[in-house]
């Protein structure tokens, strides 16, 4: 059991789940405006252009009477049992939805090319470095001297020809 929460507890502790938990919390409240924006804004604007300025985008849901009947509660009067098929909460998803994907998308990509530029501008740096290495060791090796075998062996002939010669 011990082991079990050590595990939880290194769990818990890492970055990414506080970042993921922090990305829940800000997705709740973002929700929360384009419900707002979707009932309070879009909504009543189809509304208008539908022609349906009375009941608003709520027209479109479907009532259905079951031919049965229960009590009121506010009145005590008795009044037929309805069903409703909620169209309107239904577009006003798909509407939330399409927005709330939209703006993702439109962040995944800013984002995506924030990171081009970071990795084409590193690629850049990167390969200036690998020029400058490049031209040091030909610098390096254009001042070099002959090694020290080659100066021995150079000696080494120029004692044996004097030696020939008798000098």
């Amino acid at each position: 059991m011990k082991k079990l929460l050590n595990e939880f507890k290194e769990f818990i502790n890492r970055g990414n789940v506080l970042d993921m938990a922090i990305g829940v919390i800000i997705a709740t409240a973002f929700s929360a405006i384009t419900t707002s924006l979707i009932n309070d804004v879009i909504m009543p604007a189809i509304s208008l252009l539908t022609g349906n300025t009375g009941d608003g985008i709520s027209a479109l849901d479907i009532v259905i009477n079951t031919g049965r009947t229960v009590v009121d509660e506010t009145t005590g009067l008795e009044v037929a049992e309805t069903v409703t098929i909620g169209l309107s909460s239904f577009v006003s998803a798909i509407v939330n939805f399409i927005i709330i994907a939209f703006i993702c998308f439109m962040i995944v990509k800013i984002f995506n090319k924030a990171n081009a530029v970071a990795n084409a501008k590193k690629l850049a740096e990167e390969a200036a470095a690998e020029e400058e290495k490049k031209r040091l060791e030909a610098e390096a090796e254009a001042n070099k001297g002959p090694s020290s075998e080659e100066l021995l062996t150079e000696i080494r002939d120029l004692l044996s020809e004097m030696k020939k010669s008798g000098k």
